[in-house]
């Protein structure tokens, strides 16, 4: 009992000091002018892309994280050399020698992200393997090397190729970048054997070795900053490499049992990309303060309404990128109803999907993306530059409203085979004298009645068996 108390009593008091920690970092809404613009017309284009794309996909494997040794599902290895690290850290970094792309099609899927309603996309330009998907200057672990197999293609420079489809197509561009490398020596040092995700060496201890690894960083940003054309948002991943004094409960875990700081100099690189790219925006992940200019959750969308900029990365299969014949797509009900339910709070979805190892989106991902820019034709004003309106979601009712508040729009959600009812409730806060209905895409109408002292909406009985099997009906109201 007394071992139980004190663990406890020592639990109680890391809540509290977590809990202080995490009151020191609120939101940080950016006093650049123009990050401030470029966050504005960020927050208005709702819906980007994902697109997770490296050498790993020959074999099919988690992004990265087989190299992982953390006893996580996500970390598993499996192959020949599944139990045999050192072997499979070989012939995983062997992979580009085999890798070559032949179907290889960034203006398809360009074409088909601009079609689906989708204004931005973010590539992974390199992962936490350290494979670098753009002609770096500072590695040989890259595409473009003679050692990659697709060097030889004229369309190596992967990055470049997809950067430059997708800004053909009119939207804006983003540069995932790792700031873990594990192929680096200078982050994980063949003198010690990889300890987990973190750095496997003291950067306190052998500072020139870690100061090695942040020009490093720095001269692999400041390529992309200066080589790739314009740059809307420098997209940071891996959040366990982070300055002292920035952890919170969720994230203390990540740097490890030695909790070694991995301060790779951020307020030098923002300098330094602001100067390449004026007002870009730089989302450096679950690291809150001045360089977070919105959160990402991942894989969820938040209960409460958050009071920040934000964007719930999701992904559309079971992974990241499509890995082969077993993969699991969701269907276009879940799309529209999480990118409704998103948006209805506030929030932007971006929407993780990937090629696979031929280099094109498998046929069930350009069907989806079809199937969701059919929605968006007919009901994008309920999406695009809309902001929140209470009570944001009721079950499977949405609400969102134009910027000048002069229209609102209820999105209801049906599932499959689903029958429109007969009668809505409403909420008696909504702005309910706007009593003009539309339902956008049809030439019908309907009404506000009152029933038993509450508000209801009247829907037509010619839609009420959704013939269309539409995902989602837009009620438009107007005065």
């Amino acid at each position: 009992m007394k071992k139980f108390l004190i663990i406890a009593l020592i639990g109680f008091i890391a809540f509290l000091q977590g809990k202080a920690q995490s009151d020191l970092h609120p939101y940080e809404w950016p006093t650049d002018s123009l990050v401030s613009s470029k966050l504005n017309e960020w927050q208005d284009w709702k819906f980007g892309i994902i697109i997770h794309w490296g050498a790993y996909s020959e074999w099919g494997v988690v992004e990265s994280w087989s190299l992982c040794p953390e006893d996580e599902p996500w970390c598993e290895r499996r192959g020949q050399y599944g139990d045999d690290y050192f072997a499979y850290e070989r012939a995983y970094e062997n992979i580009r020698r085999r890798f070559y792309p032949d179907n290889f099609n960034p203006e398809g899927w360009a074409k088909a992200a601009k079609d689906a309603g989708m204004r931005y996309v973010v590539f992974t330009t390199k992962h936490h393997d350290g494979f670098c998907m753009f002609n770096s200057k500072l590695t040989d672990y890259k595409i473009t090397d003679a050692g990659s197999r697709f060097s030889s293609d004229p369309r190596s420079n992967i990055t470049k190729e997809v950067f430059n489809a997708f800004s053909g197509q009119g939207l804006a561009i983003g540069a995932y970048f790792s700031k873990p490398d594990w192929h680096n020596n200078d982050y994980w040092w063949p003198k010690f054997p990889p300890l987990d995700r973190n750095v496997n060496y003291n950067p306190v201890k052998y500072p020139e070795k870690w100061d090695n690894f942040r020009k490093f960083t720095y001269g692999q940003i400041q390529e992309l900053m200066t080589d790739y054309g314009k740059i809307d948002l420098l997209w940071l991943d891996g959040g366990w490499v982070r300055p002292a004094g920035s952890l919170t409960p969720e994230t203390l875990p990540w740097i490890g049992k030695n909790q070694w700081i991995q301060d790779v100099g951020m307020p030098a690189i923002a300098s330094m990309a602001r100067e390449k790219q004026p007002g870009i925006l730089i989302v450096d992940r679950t690291v809150h303060g001045e360089y977070e200019n919105y959160r990402t959750p991942e894989q969820q969308i938040p209960v409460d309404v958050p009071d920040y900029p934000w964007e719930s990365c999701i992904t559309l299969g079971d992974s990241w990128y499509s890995t082969g014949p077993a993969e699991h797509y969701k269907s276009k009900y879940w799309a529209i109803h999480t990118l409704s339910k998103v948006v209805a709070k506030g929030g932007n979805l971006l929407l993780g999907v990937g090629p696979d190892k031929s280099g094109d989106f498998v046929p069930e991902v350009y069907q989806r993306l079809k199937e969701i820019g059919d929605w968006m034709r007919i009901n994008g004003e309920a999406i695009y530059k809309t902001k929140t309106l209470a009570p944001y979601q009721v079950n499977n009712l949405c609400f969102t409203q134009s910027e000048s508040g002069n229209e609102w729009y209820l999105i209801y959600l049906l599932n499959p085979n689903e029958e429109l009812p007969d009668l809505i409730p409403l909420a008696d806060n909504l702005p309910l004298n706007h009593n003009n209905i539309n339902i956008l895409g049809t030439p019908f109408k309907a009404s506000i009645v009152k029933k038993d002292g509450k508000f209801w909406l009247k829907t037509p009985a010619k839609l009420q068996k959704n013939e269309s099997e539409s995902p989602a009906l837009v009620f438009k109201f107007q005065e």
